[in-house]
């Protein structure tokens, strides 16, 4: 009898440590292989249930197509209506133009300028006008203009400065290379092909991060239209098995919120290869020499 209770016992223990190996990997076991707990962020991103929030999205907003009319002269549309499209802070204006060849009225959705209305006659092209809501290549635009749905690219249809209050100044030509020096929103300088179109003028909707959300509500139905998770649950006010942050007995990481870069992806949570952490301290800044002197 005791022989059958040490043999039972040496098989429990056996059993109980190769248990403890075992780690589940999406239905899957791993002898000895330290995993990642798939945490809310993974299981969220996984796939399964989707619903995309582009319902009432009135289209993409671009510029029109670079033919043979805008590249020797202009041509000119009229502003039928300024809407809104959820989900973008700027509004769009519906610009109907007659077809060149076809001659049928064919309507293009634009990002409205600031001081566009409808009515209004809008000018595309090479010869067009400099005044608000036209299109012009950056080329033909006096240095210091203010461009909004800049073309990254001769041809692109618009890709900088499209955000609600945005622009871009025209700083300086090379007639030589036929390029253009730019300042984007960022302060960044950036050089493009003279060629490449931009609208005259800020993008419309400027001060709307200025006004305060104030209640629940509203931000619930900006951050739906967008799909955004809100609102955004903290890691420590988690339990363990949603979040490495997760659990103890009062919020706290318990650990350091610095995490390697080469973690599984279910502990890559927190600074991430951080190279520093915590508040940047001091003023002093970096003189030349031409000031010193």
């Amino acid at each position: 009898m005791n022989s059958s209770n040490s043999v039972f016992a040496r098989y429990w223990t056996y059993l109980t440590a190769l248990l403890a190996l075992r780690t589940p990997v999406r239905g899957q076991f791993v002898f000895g292989v330290e995993m990642g707990r798939v945490i809310r962020s993974q299981r969220k991103g996984a796939g399964g249930v989707f619903k995309a929030h582009t319902k009432h999205r009135k289209g993409a907003a671009r510029l029109r197509p670079n033919d043979f009319a805008e590249r020797h002269g202009y041509i000119r549309g009229v502003v039928k209506e300024i809407i809104h499209d959820p989900g973008r802070g700027a509004p769009l204006a519906k610009v109907s133009f007659r077809d060149v060849y076809s001659y049928k009225l064919i309507k293009q959705t634009f990002i409205a300028a600031e001081g566009l209305h409808t009515g209004q006659f809008v000018y595309c092209g090479k010869k067009a006008k400099l005044q608000i809501g036209n299109i012009l290549p950056i080329g033909a635009m006096p240095e210091g203009t203010v461009v909004c749905n800049l073309e990254e690219k001769c041809g692109d249809r618009g890709r900088l400065a499209r955000a609600s209050g945005n622009y871009a100044t025209v700083v300086a030509h090379n007639p030589d290379t036929k390029r253009t020096r730019v300042k984007l929103p960022s302060g960044a300088k950036k050089v493009l092909p003279s060629t490449c179109r931009a609208m005259v003028g800020l993008v419309a909707g400027g001060g709307r991060v200025d006004k305060p959300i104030l209640k629940a509500g509203r931000a619930y139905h900006k951050y739906k239209a967008k799909r955004h998770c809100w609102p955004t649950v903290r890691g420590v006010a988690m339990n363990p098995v949603e979040h490495p942050h997760g659990g103890g007995n009062h919020q706290h990481i318990g650990k350091p919120s610095t995490i390697r870069r080469d973690a599984s992806h279910g502990r890559k949570v927190g600074l991430i290869a951080a190279r520093r952490t915590g508040r940047i301290r001091g003023t002093r800044t970096i003189t030349s020499k031409s000031d010193k002197e």
